[in-house]
């Protein structure tokens, strides 16, 4: 359903009062392509610490994530120590969650593999949607699903990789969010704006 938020824009979600960090996360990245690698590793790793959360959380958290993570440097984050991961656990300003802490380390090694062997992450996952972004068509917010064929094979290779936290969900989630497919609805301004 969307929502008309007090500045007039029709919005997919984030129009509510006290929602503008969720609006201003809809207004300027959901659905933007994104190529700089860096970026694409920081939104890996946040949407693999969402399972069963809510966004909104997890951009809440977002800059003590970036201070934890040395601002997503995979080679820096690849590197961690078991010492270094272990203090995170205290970290009150990001999910302290052991699994989801210590598959940053892990997500990080795939991630330099894969730029290792394709030049870059960007030509890696680009070509899962056929290098341009799969633009949608949906009325509602109800009828976009949560998995689809390309989300389902781009997390079936990132596990035989080695990767955590990268079910298909989460991966279709991912996709959105760095603009391999683009889901706003057909009323939503940063549609009608095009």
């Amino acid at each position: 359903m969307i929502v008309v938020s007090q500045d007039g824009k029709k919005r997919c979600f984030g129009g509510a009062p006290g929602k503008e960090l969720y609006a201003k996360y809809h207004d300027y990245e959901w659905g933007v392509p994104v190529y700089d690698d860096r970026h694409l590793f920081e939104m890996l790793i946040l949407e693999g610490t969402q399972a069963g959360l809510n966004w909104e959380t997890i951009l809440k958290k977002r800059e003590g994530y970036r201070k934890a993570f040395y601002h997503f440097d995979p080679i820096q984050v690849a590197a961690m120590s078991d010492d270094e991961l272990n203090e995170l656990l205290k970290n009150k300003n990001i999910i302290r969650n052991k699994l989801k802490i210590y598959a940053a380390r892990q997500n990080a090694q795939v991630f330099l593999k894969i730029q290792e062997e394709f030049g870059s992450f960007r030509d890696y996952i680009w070509p899962f949607v056929s290098g341009k972004p799969i633009i949608n068509h949906w009325q509602k917010f109800e009828d976009i699903p949560v998995t689809t064929p390309e989300s389902i094979a781009l997390s079936v290779d990132l596990k035989r990789r080695g990767m955590k936290f990268v079910g298909p969900t989460i991966i279709y989630a991912y996709m959105q969010a760095v603009g391999l497919v683009n889901d706003h609805l057909t009323e939503c301004w940063c549609r009608t704006s095009l």
